[in-house]
């Protein structure tokens, strides 16, 4: 079916082009009539501090829980106090040209004994509004942004940070970097311009397609800029491989053979059956992601699906298209002058030469290496990092020194109580009965007064921890609050719930813990079921998975060093260590897991290949390993690259993921693929294609390799008949 769709893609070159023409132009009229994505907090349904927003949201009505906020940090010049006439004069006055905007709800300024600081230099107003972050105009927040350089004119220092501020992640040098970076490997890899430029240009086509389509539909289906930048990243690293696969298997194809079309046909139907499958299991694992619970967890991973999906149908229908404009361009020199190609000297010989002759050695060595590699990973701790992972160049950050500077950590995360009195005598003496509690908890810095709503019958309290939001010690502060309100509950005849930016991200990363696990369950059976029926046998599967789990925890591993620990952190711009991205490691098993069976599918594939054509299982092993290793070399350095590059954003979540996905393709390519699986082959020989009889009769044929896209057999000649006169 693949070879079909090569042929009629090569034959009807105009059409296809033209038909992803008008994808693009339709992509680009969507995507400008769109409000793009949104600046939202990730939920999650079914911990406590969602059902405490949502109380707040069914109790204060205009006051939703999910409505943006913004908090501007004034500081007086050295020696004077905020308070002194001629301060408070340009703080009024900056705050009344804010005041005055159509979606602002409520502005409270700075006060004595709540938002002034002791020394009375430095002071924080609050601005609620009654809309959400998504909802925030360009309008209210220039109107923020004045109020803010407004007060910088009067000569105080002024800084903003909250949901209401639009937070964008822009392409970097670092990002075209990477592009550059693949476009000299694949120069170097297939000495052509052409060929060098049509993976390129393809995958270039199929990322904007899909980047714009995710940008159309981020607006009504509420996702982050996060997600259009995971699309991007991975559809570019993808797009790039996928179309490099197709276009060297054509390469192969037309050597000593003039039929391009067959060529084409080929190409896709070998190539392209590998890339379709290994496209799929990206696929699944990243729509897998549905499943963990958490909304914008599984609107990053559809995302992501989609550029990988769009990718796919590129290598199998654009790229043929475009080699029927250029059949013989894409050709190395040698090849266009025709006769014998000379042979190059590789390093693929001599390196298998040593796999192949110290097999055990080597695997043990590569296993070892993984696991030093991973050991940080046993030291994992989850969490969101905010404004204090951004660069100091960043407003958000500089008010969150600020704030940390005059009031104590506590106050970039405080805890929202919520208490629901309703059919309580007295519920300011019940509320009362509560802060009292939460006072005398160690670990409390402060608490505020109750405010109740209308009806009297539900308050809320801010508790203000005496450690910053990222601190394990708020962590702990959270549980033993939560493991002491039995007891305040049952005396005041009350019930309450801890919410607020801080708890609900420490809710976050309790379930994302928790899911982790049978998600990589989940993920690896996936993997040894499709490996089974690509390869047709039971310890390829089993050892691909292994392998799998090597590259995850070892990128782990580095992740743990360098964000949490601070190895290379300055190298690599981290501006403050902490708690790793609660999503990060549930997000790279999805990606990583996709990723390391692209690599499995079109290494081993070939080797199954040969072996499929009646080679021994150690000659199959070095064909297959000759045939595919520098394409897959190339693929994994045009990978590094991409990945290398995000990995200098400045979404905390963007360089994280983009650094994990570097070092994961690194480990897998370099350590499993190219090292690990010619050895443990080896050692196992011709049981490494071993398949029960009863399974094999279960398992669908699957043809990978693409025996049905071969010559046709030829007709039998006619047997002669006798016929007696």
């Amino acid at each position: 079916m693949l070879s079909r769709l090569g042929r009629f893609s090569y034959r009807r070159r105009w059409l296809v082009v033209a038909v992803w023409l008008l994808a693009l132009g339709g992509a680009v009229l969507l995507a400008t009539g769109s409000e793009g994505p949104v600046n939202t907090r990730a939920t999650m349904p079914g911990i406590e501090s969602q059902q405490a927003f949502d109380l707040i949201a069914e109790r204060f009505p205009g006051a939703a829980a999910d409505g943006a906020s913004a908090t501007i940090v004034f500081v007086a010049p050295p020696g004077e106090a905020l308070t002194s006439a001629a301060n408070a004069r340009a703080v009024d006055a900056a705050l009344a040209s804010v005041a005055g905007g159509t979606q602002v709800s409520r502005v409270v300024p700075p006060s004595a004994g709540g938002s002034i600081s002791a020394d009375g230099s430095t002071g924080f107003a609050s601005v609620s509004y009654g809309v959400s972050s998504s909802e925030v105009t360009e309008e209210s927040r220039a109107a923020l942004a004045g109020a803010v350089e407004q007060a910088r004119g009067a000569g105080l220092t002024a800084e903003m940070s909250g949901s209401a501020l639009k937070t964008g992640t822009k392409m970097g040098a670092m990002e075209l970097a990477g592009v550059a970076i693949a476009a000299v490997v694949l120069l170097m890899t297939f000495g052509s311009m052409v060929a060098a430029g049509l993976p390129l240009l393809t995958a270039i086509i199929g990322v904007a397609v899909s980047f714009l389509g995710v940008w159309a539909v981020a607006g009504p289906l509420n996702m982050t800029v996060t997600s259009g930048m995971l699309a991007l990243m991975l559809g570019l690293a993808v797009g790039i491989d996928y179309a490099m696969f197709v276009v060297s298997r054509f390469r192969e194809e037309r050597h000593g053979n003039d039929d391009a079309e067959r060529a084409a046909g080929r190409a896709v139907g070998t190539a392209g059956s590998a890339v379709a499958f290994a496209g799929t299991t990206v696929v699944i694992a990243l729509a897998g992601l549905s499943v963990v619970g958490i909304p914008s967890l599984a609107k990053m991973g559809l995302a992501a699906a989609g550029a990988v999906v769009v990718a796919v149908l590129v290598a199998l229908t654009l790229v043929p298209a475009l080699l029927g404009f250029a059949p013989n361009l894409v050709l190395s020199r040698a090849q266009r002058r025709g006769g014998d190609i000379p042979a190059r000297r590789s390093a693929a010989g001599p390196w298998m030469r040593l796999v192949l002759r110290r097999p055990l050695l080597i695997t043990l060595a590569g296993v070892a290496l993984l696991a030093t590699i991973a050991v940080p990973a046993l030291s994992l701790q989850l969490g969101t990092r905010g404004d204090a992972s951004l660069p100091v160049t960043e407003t958000q950050r500089r008010a969150y020194d600020l704030r940390a500077a005059a009031f104590g950590p506590g106050f970039n995360g405080p805890l929202t109580v919520v208490v629901d009195a309703r059919g309580v005598a007295d519920p300011e003496r019940a509320v009362a009965a509560v802060a009292d509690s939460l006072r005398t908890t160690g670990g409390v810095a402060s608490v505020s007064k109750a405010t109740f709503n209308q009806r009297g019958d539900t308050a809320i309290l801010t508790a203000v921890p005496s450690t910053g939001p990222a601190d394990e010690r708020t962590e702990d502060l959270v549980r033993r609050l939560r493991a002491a309100r039995p007891g305040v509950e049952a005396a005041g005849h009350v019930t309450y719930e801890i919410t607020g930016t801080t708890a609900l991200d420490i809710d976050m990363a309790h379930k994302t813990r928790s899911a982790l696990v049978p998600y990589v369950a989940i993920v690896i059976g996936l993997a040894v079921l499709l490996l089974l029926v690509v390869f047709r046998s039971v310890w390829i599967p089993v050892k691909a998975a292994l392998g799998f789990l090597l590259s995850l925890f070892a990128a782990l591993g580095v992740i743990v060093a360098v964000f949490q620990w601070g190895w290379a952190a300055d190298l690599l711009g981290v501006e403050q260590t902490g708690p790793v991205m609660s999503l990060m490691p549930i997000l790279l098993v999805g990606i990583v897991f996709g990723l390391a069976m692209d690599y499995e599918v079109f290494l081993v594939s070939r080797m199954r290949e040969a072996h499929a054509h009646g080679r021994p299982a150690d000659d199959a092993i070095v064909t297959g390993f000759e045939q595919s290793s520098k394409v897959v070399v190339a693929a994994a350095v045009i990978m590094i690259a991409v990945f290398g590059g995000f990995a200098a954003a400045d979404e905390p979540l963007i360089k994280m993921v983009g650094l994990a996905l570097a070092c994961a393709v690194f480990f897998d390519a370099f350590v499993v693929r190219l090292t690990l699986v010619p050895a443990v082959l080896h050692l196992l020989g011709e049981r490494a294609w071993w398949l029960p009889r009863w399974l094999d009769r279960m398992v669908p044929h699957v043809d990978v390799e693409g025996e049905s896209t071969g010559e046709p057999e030829p007709e039998p000649e006619p047997v002669p008949v006798l016929i007696a006169r």
